[in-house]
């Protein structure tokens, strides 16, 4: 997984979103990610590439017992130390594909745009279905496929540059997308939706919710959200393992 988080030009303006200023009610997918959540109090919870720390925090504010936050970048892990400390959150340098899955561990396992930088996501699967309790729940929030398939990520503009259509290109073709992400060089991984929905069923999974972010429509004031109604961006899963 390359840890783009780690640059400092690229933190910097990762800083100045509206979801890094001002948590999670200022993030567009929220209102849909917060009902997938099950009961978590006297719960353990894994949260995957935990940037600020943000649904840490939420976790033990929701009653859990012990939340376990990982990233790869040292950058996020030092800003959610700072932002989301908790007496019941742990805070550790550690990319997904490192940590080591202790069986039958967590409750709840959770991901927010982090999957999306990974390369093999059932090797993952696998893992989580692993550390998962019994009837323990995976939630977690990806790219969607048409957005990590479109050509450069981006819009085809008319001359007075308006928004004209999404280009996809190569959609059946898994593997590294290179894009522009806040003024950065960044690397992705496509998964297409059958790998990703098959991954899980594969490995163990039942799939509960399957949903595509769709901003609510107090946020349709905020540059940009009206064209992300025009194609969708983020995938949203509940799975629970059998």
């Amino acid at each position: 997984m390359s840890n783009e988080y780690d640059n400092e030009t690229f933190f910097e303006e990762y800083a100045k979103m509206s979801r890094s200023r001002n948590g999670l009610s200022a993030a567009g997918e929220w209102h849909q990610l917060k009902p997938l959540f099950p009961v978590l109090m006297g719960k353990e919870v894994l949260d995957l590439g935990c940037g600020y720390g943000w649904h840490c925090k939420y976790a033990e504010e929701q009653g859990a017992i012990r939340v376990l936050g990982v990233d790869l970048s040292g950058k996020m892990i030092e800003e959610a130390k700072k932002r989301n400390k908790g007496s019941h959150i742990e805070y550790r340098v550690c990319g997904i594909e490192e940590y080591e899955y202790p069986e039958n561990s967590w409750d709840c396992v959770i991901s927010n745009l982090a999957l999306h930088y990974i390369e093999n996501i059932e090797n993952v699967f696998q893992k989580v279905h692993r550390t998962l309790k019994s009837e323990g729940v995976f939630i977690f929030n990806i790219e969607h496929p048409v957005f990590t398939a479109g050509v450069g990520q981006d819009w085809i503009y008319t001359e007075a540059g308006i928004p004209q259509y999404w280009p996809v290109d190569d959609y059946f073709v898994s593997g590294k997308r290179c894009t522009s992400f806040l003024g950065c060089h960044v690397v992705k991984q496509h998964h297409t939706l059958t790998q990703i929905l098959m991954g899980l069923l594969n490995n163990g999974f039942e799939l509960e919710v399957v949903e595509e972010a769709k901003p609510p429509e107090e946020m349709m004031n905020i540059p940009g959200m009206k064209e992300e109604l025009r194609r969708p961006m983020m995938l949203l899963v509940k799975a629970c393992k059998k």
